[in-house]
């Protein structure tokens, strides 16, 4: 099959997952894509832009069987400007994240136009495909109060006609190098996250705070992008847990951030805004213990086929518990030196997520869809 994958915002989650997928898949790609900045402006803006380079592309004899576009595209607009012979493809869209649950200060500052553009881009596709169960549930959810909000005609029935045609894939994942023999030294925390308020970085260093209380050794590592603003606890971390530091900030090699990856004994999330968990899955697999909290996409990504193991990895989403947690896995180490065998049956299950494996899955779930089509 021939693909045709619209990315407005190529970086991050949404480049990797394309990257991914097109080099370790079957089918022929082309991918349009776009800087990942502005990304208000690109959901503006890449439904002109891409459909203007589609018509050269189609003018130079480029044809396709399948169009795959992420949630930041407009979809309904880019088909309306778009030539029939591209309008008349299936489409799949797949929501990494969606504008009707990301995370406002105030719900007053919620631009209500990009939520919308989700909702049409939605109805616009043949199949909409969402990372987690979690995620799509959340989408519908908030879908139904957004309408709710509208003056009149309220088009109650998308909420069902988009369940209908939902499925659930979760993002594949690069295999991880292999992990080296542990050097000996105190507990090694990675922390991995987008510096911002919906990651929660004051319960982890709360945490940490109290691991210094117990006088319990640790090292971290508190790794992620960050942006123009930035909490302030994450300076007053540098300054109180400064001892304690082996790496500080963003990554931009990948070959420094999978290092953290493979230094790490445990993998700590804190999040309270997140539909996957790419980072809490690339630690596990490197061979770090994860410790995630109890809510969001987490008890499903980490759960066992008969759920009876998933509270190995699951805290109650408190620093205290977080804390606890932590000691206990500091006195394992201390004890086996290291923890890398006791999430092997976890890392066994997640190896179904790298994209040699998961490929082939997302390969023949879009050949069912262009099959239906054509029906």
């Amino acid at each position: 099959m021939r693909i045709l994958a619209l990315e407005p915002y190529y970086g991050g989650s949404h480049r990797a997952f394309l990257d991914g997928w097109s080099q370790a898949g079957r089918h022929s790609w082309s991918v349009l894509s776009l800087p990942a900045f502005k990304w208000k402006w690109r959901m503006r803006h890449a439904a002109v832009t891409f459909a203007q380079q589609v018509k050269r592309m189609l003018s130079e004899g480029a044809r396709w069987d399948l169009l795959l576009c992420s949630d930041m595209m407009n979809l309904a607009e880019f088909l309306g400007l778009a030539p029939r012979c591209i309008r008349d493809l299936p489409a799949v869209v797949y929501f990494h994240e969606n504008q009707l649950t990301y995370p406002v200060r105030r719900e007053s500052e919620r631009d209500y136009q990009f939520a919308l553009t989700n909702l049409t881009t939605a109805l616009a596709a043949d199949a909409v495909w969402f990372n987690s169960a979690f995620h799509r549930d959340s989408f519908l959810d908030a879908l139904g109060s957004l309408l709710r909000r509208m003056p009149d005609h309220q088009p109650f029935e998308a909420v069902g006609q988009i369940r209908e045609k939902s499925e659930v894939h979760p993002p594949g994942v690069a295999p991880s190098p292999p992990r080296q023999t542990r050097t000996p030294g105190p507990l090694r925390i990675l922390w991995a996250a987008r510096w911002e308020h919906d990651k929660n970085p004051q319960d982890f260093f709360a945490a940490l705070a109290m691991l210094e209380d117990r006088d319990v050794p640790f090292r971290i590592s508190v790794v992620g992008e960050q942006f123009r603003e930035v909490p302030e606890v994450f300076a007053q971390a540098g300054t109180r847990f400064a001892d304690h530091i082996d790496r500080w900030g963003y990554q931009r090699e990948r070959a420094d951030y999978e290092a953290a990856l493979l230094e790490a004994d445990v993998f700590v999330s804190t999040a309270t805004h997140e539909f996957f968990g790419i980072s809490a899955v690339e630690a596990s697999l490197a061979g770090a213990y994860p410790l995630v909290p109890r809510r969001l996409a987490y008890p499903e990504v980490f759960a066992s086929p008969n759920n009876d193991a998933q509270d190995d990895y699951l805290y109650d989403g408190t620093a205290e518990d977080l804390a606890s947690r932590l000691t206990a896995l500091a006195s394992r180490l201390e004890q086996t030196g290291s923890l890398l065998d006791a999430a092997e049956s976890l890392r066994t299950r997640l190896r179904r997520w790298e994209w040699p494996n998961l490929a082939t899955t997302l390969d023949e779930a879009i050949e069912r869809i262009a099959a239906r089509k054509r029906v």
